[in-house]
């Protein structure tokens, strides 16, 4: 089911993938460079339902446009707040989420939207070989359990990088969109289960009231 909502940056769109007994809802946001395609919402919109986790996939405005070119990142914000009561309306726990640019706005706006527990998939801790530049005071700004799921190759942040009071789930061999060379030990399929059932044991450990 696709649902459009307006923001004030235009329309969104989301993506629902229901599951048939809900116990939360996981809204993920795409990053600046792609949009809901990219493989580790795939996965986790293809798993999580199974597991009683209904996923929207939110495509910001900017997307839904055609644009190719991600707006500022209060503009960003706006839009996920607009769009933010059509995620209620299924009156379940939301756990707020994205990858790369949608996990940093997840993160900049949980604290105000109540979101119950936050999901960072390849986190952009800094720009690639600017570590100076680090964005962990928007990880520090999130209350609520979070969860960040980082490639031990990503270039905007390793997983040893992040801060100690951070859980982070290192996934061997993947780089920022958590595609693996075919040197590595591993294949995709195995990276993308691994980045799905460590995202399913954290959900299993969270207290959904």
């Amino acid at each position: 089911m696709i649902e459009t909502v307006h923001t004030p940056a235009g329309e969104a769109r989301i993506t629902w993938h229901r599951a048939a007994k809900a116990r939360t809802v996981l809204a993920l946001g795409h990053g600046a460079g792609g949009g809901i395609e990219a493989q580790d919402l795939v996965a986790l919109a293809a798993e999580l339902p199974a597991r009683g986790v209904t996923v929207a996939l939110v495509e910001q405005p900017w997307r839904v446009a055609g644009k190719r070119v991600a707006p500022a990142p209060k503009t960003l914000d706006a839009a996920w707040r607009a769009l933010w009561p059509a995620l209620e309306g299924m009156e379940l726990p939301i756990i707020a989420g994205g990858r790369s640019a949608g996990a940093r706005v997840a993160c900049r706006t949980a604290a105000e939207l109540g979101a119950h527990a936050v999901l960072a998939l390849a986190f952009p801790l800094h720009p690639p070989g600017r570590p100076e530049r680090s964005r962990a005071d928007e990880l520090a700004a999130v209350r609520a359990p979070l969860l960040v799921v980082q490639g031990e190759r990503d270039p905007f942040g390793t997983p040893e990088e992040f801060p100690s009071k951070v859980k982070v789930v290192p996934v061997p061999h993947a780089n920022h969109t958590f595609g693996t060379p075919k040197s590595a030990p591993v294949s995709q399929e195995e990276t993308l289960r691994l980045l799905t059932s460590g995202t399913l044991r954290w959900l299993d450990g969270l207290k959904l009231v």
